[in-house]
């Protein structure tokens, strides 16, 4: 004891932390499995997005020819479908948001939460943060996580914000020499503590649709009381927890230029990935830019939501030029945030391997609003559960099927995800082990 806060000498990951081969803890356990869900806005072009093959043995046009590094670690699913049935269609929202939840959109927002906070609330309750939510724009609202209907999860979008958040003064270095609790979480959580013991009575006096709410809200407190253990706890030492220095303040731009929002997502790619390393959380959610984009091109007058909508097609091409070049700008972006993720050591292979990463969009064809034709992208082997390398005709079947699977994967109990037509109770068989 020292100043009232336990000191202890950390060590380092040594090999008799892990089983023979590093794929494994020396107790048996497995390596945790985390999960993420990338975005990116406005759809694709298919004529240079799809390739021209399936199975393994497939090609990456130019749109996606930045991912072709990566193709043992991906599986790229073309032809998915989202389904509104009597809906009406919120272009840029109808379609991420059935993707997501299984259900059209309430009004301009979704009716129900998020399938990674389903995920989140099975394998991340009792890590420091239960979810992380980041974006490269430069807007708090360029959110895709929910809890529920009304309450999204705010984006993280000041590099430096987010660096303070994970690694500031409430961060315990997992390989640190020494520990000793931050005063300020021991305070939140004798508080809570005291709180939760006194508010105790409140459950003898009330009705029984009070009792209802007041087990929700106590459920939340004792999830933050989990979460409070967490850091007040000496962690484990993590060989891959080692965060940078953080950012400078005069190296960060905040506009919505092309070159800025490259620069933000290599800064948040990074932190996510070390967030993720150092145990802080198992579940992150991660959006290249806004679905209505108004990312902008240098020299191009056109912001990229406004490009697709006006742009001409290019009558050689076959498309629209400037907004290829936007999609390819996102897709560079998602091949960045893998990369940070491989970078990784972890036990014998690399974070990578102990991610399932999706990726999606909000249309198939932007121009047009489609919610068929449909792309989406998994990364990512999930400590073994899932192939890669598979280019995969989806054939017009819901994109419900991939929430449906990832939510298998990571552990949670689904027989079915969606309503509607986007009803599923048919996981993704090609791409599990």
């Amino acid at each position: 004891m020292l100043d009232g806060g336990a000191v202890t000498v950390a060590l380092p990951l040594l090999d008799c932390f892990l089983n023979g081969n590093g794929t494994a803890l020396a107790d048996g356990k497995p390596l945790p499995v985390r999960f993420g869900l990338w975005s990116w806005g406005l759809g694709m072009n298919r004529s240079v997005f799809v390739p021209k093959k399936f199975g393994k043995d497939f090609d990456f046009p130019e749109e996606i020819q930045s991912l072709a590094p990566f193709k043992d670690h991906i599986n790229l699913l073309t032809n998915f479908t989202v389904y509104r049935d009597a809906a009406p269609l919120v272009g840029h929202v109808t379609g991420w948001i059935i993707s997501r939840t299984g259900a059209p959109p309430n009004g301009s927002g979704p009716a129900l939460e998020t399938y990674d906070i389903k995920i989140a609330n099975q394998i991340s309750r009792a890590q420091r943060f239960k979810s992380l939510t980041a974006t490269a724009s430069a807007s708090a609202r360029t959110s895709y996580s929910y809890e529920d209907a009304n309450t999204a999860n705010p984006a993280e979008y000041s590099p430096l914000d987010f660096y303070a958040r994970l690694f500031g003064p409430d961060f315990s270095d997992p390989n640190a020499k020494d520990f000793r609790p931050s005063p300020r979480v021991m305070a939140r959580k004798s508080t809570l503590s005291a709180v939760m013991e006194e508010a105790s009575w409140i459950n003898k006096r009330v009705g029984s649709a009070d009792k209802a709410r007041l087990d929700q809200y106590f459920s939340g407190l004792r999830h933050l009381e989990k979460q409070f253990d967490q850091q007040l706890t000496k962690p484990e030492p993590i060989a891959a927890c080692h965060p940078d220095a953080a950012p400078r303040e005069s190296d960060i731009k905040m506009g919505n230029e092309s070159p800025f929002v490259v620069q933000r997502n290599v800064m948040m790619s990074k932190l996510l990935a070390m967030a993720v390393a150092c145990d802080q959380t198992r579940v992150i959610n991660m959006a290249y830019c806004d679905m209505s984009s108004n990312t902008s091109k240098p020299g191009y007058e056109k912001p990229h939501h406004t490009c697709s909508h006006e742009e001409a097609i290019d009558e050689k091409l076959g498309y629209q030029p400037n907004c290829s070049w936007f999609i390819r700008r996102s897709i560079e972006g998602l091949a960045n945030f893998i990369q940070e993720f491989a970078n990784i050591k972890e036990g014998g292979g690399t974070l990578l391997d102990n991610m399932l990463i999706v990726a999606d969009t909000d249309h198939g064809n932007a121009r047009l609003h489609t919610l068929d034709d449909m792309p989406a992208f998994t990364i990512g082997r999930a400590g073994g559960k899932v192939k890669t390398g598979l280019h995969l005709d989806m054939k017009g079947t819901p994109l419900a099927r991939l929430a449906l699977t990832s939510l298998r994967t990571m552990g949670v109990e689904a027989e079915k995800f969606g309503g509607g037509t986007n009803l599923t109770s048919d996981a993704i068989s090609d791409i599990l082990v």
